[in-house]
């Protein structure tokens, strides 16, 4: 069964109303700009907050706080990881069981353009190699993997007695090395990697279709594949351009997004789905590409009849 969510901001805003108006009943957010997810109170007193505007808080997504010691392998990451624990088991008392993580060092998700002017004026973003030359690397791809295998020693154990998933993003864009920093989750064969070397049911995995596609895999084979491993779907499009990808509204991208999500409706097991990045319309501000409220308010409402049409069959 599909669950429709919707990434929030923590405080209340014209998003959280329109996402309210859609039909959206579970909010995915990252609270570190408001609240503190170590300490309990703090954290209950965010997820009451979505309660009384209608809204489950099911997962938090992206880094609540600085991860780079951790990610960089710094004196300091240990403190960083306590606080780290502490966060899970606040998860796991107030029974929110998914957490979107990633392990993108220095620089996170990254398009070398987000001023693409796209269909009826709309502003969308982009991503080429020949826009953002290679650097040397800072350190090795190696050195990351180790730094990874540390992290997830300290905190899968955790994430376990908590009952919460630990759900990895790939690398976005899937690129080897990005402003001289080493990307490692930039393939299927690493993800395999990541599942031998995790060995736990915790670890899981954050399924950004369109990264996947971007890294020229087979996302229905991989969604396949992982079929226990998927909690949550990150679901958007990309078109090809030279030497990387343009994202589209989700309803005009070459990905056949009714055979991704019929297969989804099929599994036994609950997955949660959100619209990820969206084009700025008209009326909007582009501060922050990808998340204006407009673009993924309608791909709740495509994703919605696709949803409506399938369980009509």
């Amino acid at each position: 069964m599909i669950r429709l969510g919707m990434f929030l901001p923590p405080e209340a805003d014209r998003r959280w109303r329109l996402a309210a108006q859609a039909g959206v009943t579970h909010a995915i957010c990252r609270i570190d700009r408001k609240y503190r997810v170590d300490d309990l109170d703090s954290f209950a007193a965010a997820q009451k907050s979505f309660a009384d505007a209608g809204f489950t808080l099911t997962a938090l997504e992206g880094d609540q706080f600085d991860m780079s010691r951790v990610k960089l392998g710094l004196a300091g990451r240990d403190e960083v990881l306590e606080k780290y624990r502490r966060m899970l088991v606040n998860m796991g008392k107030l029974g929110i069981r998914i957490l979107c993580y990633n392990f993108m060092a220095g620089v996170g998700w990254f398009r070398s353009r987000s001023d693409i002017m796209y269909r009826g004026g709309a502003l969308t973003s982009h991503w080429s190699r020949s826009e953002v030359p290679e650097e040397p690397l800072k350190f090795s791809h190696e050195k990351l993997w180790e730094n990874y295998a540390y992290f997830l020693k300290a905190v899968l154990p955790v994430a376990e007695e908590a009952g919460v998933r630990m759900c990895l993003h790939p690398d976005d864009p899937p690129v080897s090395e990005l402003k001289g920093y080493p990307r490692i989750f930039t393939s299927a064969a690493a993800y395999r990697r990541m599942l031998a070397l995790a060995n736990c049911p915790s670890a899981g995995i954050t399924f950004c279709a369109a990264t996947f596609r971007a890294m020229g895999e087979d996302d229905m084979a991989l969604l396949r594949e992982w079929k226990d491993k998927i909690p949550f779907v990150h679901m958007r499009d990309n078109q090809p351009i030279p030497g990387g990808f343009q994202e589209t509204f989700h309803d005009n991208g070459p990905t056949d997004l009714v055979a991704r999500m019929k297969l989804l409706e099929e599994w036994d097991t609950e997955v949660l789905l959100r619209p990820d990045h969206a084009p700025t319309m008209f009326g909007e501000n582009n501060d922050e590409p990808g998340y204006a409220a407009l673009g993924r308010i309608f791909a709740i409402g495509y994703f919605r009849g696709i949803l409506h049409t399938l369980k009509c069959r």
